[in-house]
Order: structure tokens, then sequence, then C-alpha cells
């Protein structure tokens, strides 16, 4: 099947490159220019991917992997093209968290409240005059390092965080929300949805956002997550937030994969926001889990068909692997990893590789050796899934023992709180 795989940053690298060893014909758009070199030698790039429509004609499959294309999605399922990955509302239910919240209430979700501010200067005109902890996050794509969730009662912290993103990015900062902080347990709900209906069971994951062990350290997309499917319909994650979008997603013609993150505590729930489009590295640790093929699995849900997904049952875990200047890509930095080489202390498997998902990377056909490919220090993740959260972490960390990146860096400790407190925690509330 042809396929055209359009990225605006790569996010789903893992998967453009499984639909290719799948033994599909895929060709690549990427938009961001620094990502743009990246799975060179690993898929066939193109430079515009409309020229490609022909190409991929209505028989093959459009995947979009990321925000930002949801206009262009809909006009082309509306051309008779199969495409998967989102729409313009689907954009605009994750971009705008003050759209998103207000789906959720008409669907009859319960939500955090949220404030809206047009600059950082209100906020923090707001927060001297209200206790907190106070959450900050801003709308969009736009700077994610600037989220952050104050500890003190008078938003010292916050205030601080506020006054120095003012002081230092006036141009750019755009639209901010302040979220009460709510204690308890983070925890999302996903699951595939084909226009119609919902496809294959509901995914339950654990995110890991803060750079360091322990969840210490500043906020990144993600260094790690722990993952498992539910084929129980009255599950109560499930029930209490996205089975409640159903009417909503068939009302917008939503194809694709989306997630709403959770804060529960308790018999409480609190849904934060949704993702709605392939997540990472959710879409790759599904890799990992999914025993169908993608291709086949994709092509249904773009065409609003039924789809019995095979999958693996247990646990699954995912790890970043990243260097310097990684989380900070912006900052000015002299160290840069473009170009040095993914060793392997021993040749990996073929079923081993499988585990490998390789981001900002490509590959030398004459020297047979992956390199990185870009500046930015996201390189690669590495996945493993077991009957138990445990076992998941020894086939991961065993894996990620086995590569060398000079500088590199990951979190040792992805689903360990999971199995000391959270999973009995969570059973104790019924939500798992």
């Amino acid at each position: 099947m042809n396929v055209l795989f359009v990225s605006k940053d790569l996010a789903g690298a893992g998967l453009c490159y499984k639909l290719k060893k799948e033994g599909h014909d895929v060709r690549l758009f990427i938009d961001d220019i620094y990502q743009k070199q990246n799975l060179d030698g690993m898929v066939e790039k193109t430079q515009d991917w409309k020229k490609e429509l022909n190409w991929v004609g209505k028989e093959g499959l459009i995947v979009f992997d990321s925000c930002g294309y949801g206009k262009e999605q809909d006009a082309l399922r509306k051309k008779g093209f199969s495409v998967v990955g989102g729409n313009e509302f689907a954009d605009k239910l994750e971009h705008d968290r003050q759209y998103g919240h207000k789906i959720f209430s008409v669907c009859g979700i319960d939500i955090v409240p949220t404030i809206n501010f047009c600059n950082t200067r209100e906020a923090i005109a707001f927060v001297m005059k209200n206790e907190g902890p106070w959450v900050i996050k801003q709308n969009g794509h736009t700077n994610k390092s600037f989220n952050y969730v104050g500890h003190f009662k008078d938003n010292r912290d916050v205030i601080e965080v506020l006054m120095n993103y003012d002081k230092n990015n006036k141009e750019e900062c755009g639209s901010i929300d302040l979220q009460r902080k709510i204690d308890g347990i983070e925890i999302g709900v996903g699951r595939y949805f084909n226009g119609k209906k919902w496809v294959g069971p509901i995914e339950i994951n654990v995110e890991h956002k803060n750079l360091f062990n322990h969840d210490l350290g500043p906020k990144t997309d993600e260094m790690g997550t722990l993952m498992w499917y539910d084929d129980n319909e009255k599950n109560q994650l499930f029930t209490s937030t996205l089975a409640k979008l159903e009417s909503y997603l068939r009302k917008i013609d939503f194809r694709g994969d989306i997630d709403i993150n959770c804060i529960v505590n308790g018999n409480e729930i609190f849904p934060l926001e949704a993702t709605a489009r392939f997540g990472c590295p959710s879409t790759q640790l599904q890799c990992e889990i999914h025993t169908s093929p993608w291709g086949d699995f994709l092509k249904a849900i773009a065409d609003g068909k039924s789809y019995d997904l095979k999958y693996k049952k247990g646990f699954a875990i995912i790890a970043l692997i990243a260097t310097p200047p990684f989380p900070y890509d912006g900052a000015m930095n002299k160290y840069y990893p473009e170009g040095i080489k993914v060793l392997f202390k021993k040749k990996l498997k073929e079923a081993e590789l499988e585990s490998v998902h390789f981001e900002e990377v490509s590959f030398d056909a004459k020297t047979e050796d992956f390199y990185i490919s870009s500046k930015k220090g996201y390189i690669l993740h590495v996945s493993g899934m077991g009957d138990t959260v445990g076992e998941a972490r020894k086939k991961t960390y065993k894996l990620i023992d086995n590569i060398v990146v000079p500088k590199m860096f990951y979190r040792t400790d992805v689903g360990s709180r999971f199995i000391k407190r959270d999973c009995a925690r969570l059973k104790k509330w019924g939500w798992v």
C-alpha cells in the first residue's frame, strides 16, 4: 500500500519507520526545517506532500502525526482520500484549553476550572491576590518549558516563573492558563475512533514528564510512560471521561487516537486536557503492544471500518534516551550531538530492534550505522513488555544497557512509583 506520512515535527517517527518495515511504500514529509534530515536512509522523503496526492491515491493511506493540519485533513476526506490523525476541531480541542473544557462540560465531563490570561502581567496580578498553589499552562505548543506546577499557597514560586518569563519572552508569550493544583495520581485514558465508533481496547497510561527520577527537575514532553490495554467497556476511567466524548467525536468525524489526561484521588476524577492526535511516546509504546499490522489497522480507522486489533496482554514501558542540549534545545549551547553514531555493545537481534524507536536518527547504508541527525538531543525511545510492570522494566533497561550514545541520559524509574505505591492506591479507589 502507498502511504503518505505528513509530519510537523516528526513526533511519529517510529510509526513511520514501522510502516516502512511492514512492506508499505512510504513517502515522508517533514515540515520542521530542523528535523527534515532525520530518517535519511530509512524512509523515502518528499519536499512537497501535496504533490504526492496522485501517487498515494484514494486506495492508499495518508497519515498526519501532528496537530496543525486539521483543515487539510477534513478537505482530503471530502475528496475521498483515506486520512488518519485528526481534524480541525480536534486541533482546537488540544490547542485551545478553554474550548476543550467547554466541550468537556457540554458532554457531561467534570472539569478543573481554569482562568485564561492574555499576558503574564495579568496572570501575576491574579496570583498575587488568589491563594494557590496554581499550575501554569500555555495554550498550544509554543513553549512547553514554560509550564510549571506551583508548590506554595502564597504563589511566590509561580510569581517568580511568570516574572522571569515576562522579562525574557515579551514577544512570544501568548495565551496563558492558570489551573488550581489538584493533589492525586496523574493517569491518562485513550482509544482509537473511526468517525463512527471506538475501535480496539482502552489505553491506560501513566506519564513521566519530569526530567529526573522521582519527578525532579523541569517538565519535558515526556521522559517515559507506562501503558496497558483494557477491553472492559465498563472501565471506570473510560466511562467517566473519554466515553462521554463519543457523540462529539462522531459529530466532528474524528479518525485517530485521542487521550484525556486526568488526576484521580479517592472517588474523584479531574480531566485536565485532551491529546487528539498520535501521542509521543504513546504511539511508540503501541508499536510494542500491537501484533496486528499497523497499515491494516490505520487504513480501517481512516475508512470508518471496524477492526479486530490483536495485541499483547500485560504491561509496557518506554524510556527516552536523550543527550544535551535537550530539553533546552533553543538555548545557546556549543555541544550538539549531530553526527554521533548510535552504538551497541553487541549487535541487536531483529526482535530487539523492534523495541528501539528512532527519533532524530538516520542510517548510513555504507557503514551500516545509525547516527544522530539533529541538534536537539531527542535521540530515541526504548520499550519493553511483560506480564508485570517489573518484568517490563527489566526488559527495557536490559536493552538500554546495550546502547551507547556519548553523553546519553534517561530516567531509570519509569514504572517504579506505580509498583511501590500508585497501583495499590488506584485499586483501592476502584480506578484499575
